[in-house]
């Protein structure tokens, strides 16, 4: 079968506009997915050219298909309809690699076309490397090698002001503009560059602080029934989700030049990004914490099983609608829509996310998802909510580790397996009260920032559901909320 190459299978060209850190399949199937429906509609002709952000051997670059791949996004539309739907990408060009190509590298910085930087390197990307210099060839971090292009782009255009870049990373820190900006500034200050160097890059590039959201699946496993459907080999096809949503804050120059007014609702440029950030963790983020617990230890194996079962999705949608929705600051038409997308994603028949895949560190999940949401809820209502309580003391007794004849694997810090180890057997002895256990979980100020025991309340409401879930079963306690 033929391989996918522009000679056989020709098209449009874009002209070089964007660079990106990252080859990997998020990206693809994210911005180069959205760019290449831009170039089609919008007429925006965004070229993209990737640069690997780490030194390895590959044995298969971008270049080998010169640049073409296909997308498969596939699951739930928001009619709640089963859609495949496969995309020819056309919006990349090439691929560089800058520890082997170095001179091609920094001419990326003196392309006049040039305007736009996409980065995805993980979370570990946007950081400081001390022993970086701007002699190498290149500098071994992300922002070093960005410098390194910035200042080779202002000494070529003479600082022209309009030679500035739009930077967006896409790496999922907290302000990851503003991070990424920072660095870069320190760098300037570490390689003793000009101070008018610094002051271009402040006010002639912007950085932008993202929200992004999509599952990206990567090569699927039905790639050789898909190649047939194509009528050629991809050996970068990529699968990804039907939903998706990037959120930017930053000036309005990015959504202008990209046109990109015509992907909203799912691309929204916003003042401040940080109620989307408190939506996407209480709700998606949160639901996945609330339900693993739960649905596990009911007898279900994942996610999609997990929305299948009437009593679990019931329980997922009133707490998302009745207790965690009301504290949030966005407009609630907008948040219960995306409770309803999220909702969706869980059911998706494409992908099968295992509970206990996602029961790693359930602690600390459970204090930044939603113990936020818990604490907001009893002041607003004046009483302890009784799913996200619930959610809670079924966290409690997963770490319990088995369930009459089924046990499963713990993963959490070792402070909490040690705990759980010595609490647990107390418990089942009949040495130890549950009152006391759900105490003493709670009393964890390190944990916890408080001491959670001086939430009037709050033990014995917990206390309660896990009395109950210990003697019943999930099943029956589930049944006894109201």
């Amino acid at each position: 079968m033929q391989r996918l190459n522009r000679h056989d299978f020709p098209g449009p060209r874009y002209t070089d506009r964007v660079i990106q850190f990252g080859e990997g399949n998020f990206l693809r199937a994210f911005i180069d997915w959205q760019l290449d429906w831009l170039n089609e509609h919008q007429g925006t002709d965004a070229g993209v050219v990737v640069v690997r952000p780490r030194n390895r051997e590959v044995k298969d670059s971008l270049n080998q298909q010169d640049g073409l791949y296909t997308t498969l996004i596939r699951g739930l539309n928001a009619a709640g309809e089963q859609v495949s739907e496969t995309r020819l990408i056309r919006s990349l060009n090439r691929e560089i690699q800058p520890y082997q190509q170095f001179d091609d590298f920094l001419a990326l910085a003196r392309a006049p076309e040039m305007r736009f930087v996409f980065s995805n390197t993980t979370e570990a990307g946007i950081a400081f490397a001390e022993q970086d210099q701007l002699t190498d060839a290149p500098a071994s971090s992300f922002p070093g090698k960005l410098t390194q292009l910035l200042w080779a782009r202002y000494q070529h255009f003479a600082g022209d002001a309009a030679k500035g870049w739009l930077i967006v990373p896409c790496e999922l820190i907290d302000y990851n503009g503003d991070t990424l900006r920072a660095l870069v500034l320190r760098y300037a200050d570490h390689w003793q560059l000009p101070q008018a160097f610094a002051h271009w890059v402040q006010q002639h590039c912007a950085f932008y602080n993202t929200l992004v959201d999509r599952i990206v699946t990567g090569f699927p496993a039905d790639s050789e029934a898909i190649a047939t459907q194509l009528g050629y080999e991809d050996r970068f096809l990529v699968a990804g989700e039907v939903y998706y949503q990037f959120v930017i804050q930053g000036p309005a120059a990015l959504a202008q030049e990209l046109k990109l007014a015509v992907l909203a609702p799912e691309v929204k440029l916003v003042e401040d990004i940080t109620p989307y950030k408190a939506q996407k963790v209480a709700i998606l983020n949160g639901a996945h914490t609330a339900m693993v617990p739960v649905a596990f230890q009911s007898g279900l194996e994942s996610v999609g099983e997990a929305m299948d079962d009437a009593q679990i999705a019931g329980f997922v949608e009133a707490l998302l609608r009745d207790e965690v929705i009301p504290t949030l600051d966005l407009p609630p038409a907008e948040l219960h829509a995306f409770a309803a997308a999220v909702q969706r994603r869980f059911r998706n028949p494409f992908i099968r996310h295992a509970l206990l895949s996602i029961a790693l560190n359930g602690m600390t999940k459970f204090r930044t998802r939603l113990l936020p949401q818990l604490l907001l809820a009893q002041q607003q209502q004046g009483s302890w909510p009784p799913r996200l309580t619930f959610a809670f003391a079924a966290l409690l007794a997963f770490y319990r580790g088995q369930q009459g004849d089924k046990s499963w694997p713990l993963q959490d810090d070792a402070h909490w397996l040690q705990r759980y180890a010595e609490l647990w057997p107390a418990v089942q002895a009949q040495q130890l009260p549950v009152e006391q256990l759900v105490s003493t979980v709670l009393s964890d100020a390190n944990h916890w920032g408080e001491d959670l025991t001086r939430q009037p309340g709050l033990v014995a409401a917990v206390s309660q559901h896990l009395q109950n879930i210990i003697v019943h079963g999930m099943r029956t306690a589930l049944t006894q909320l109201r």
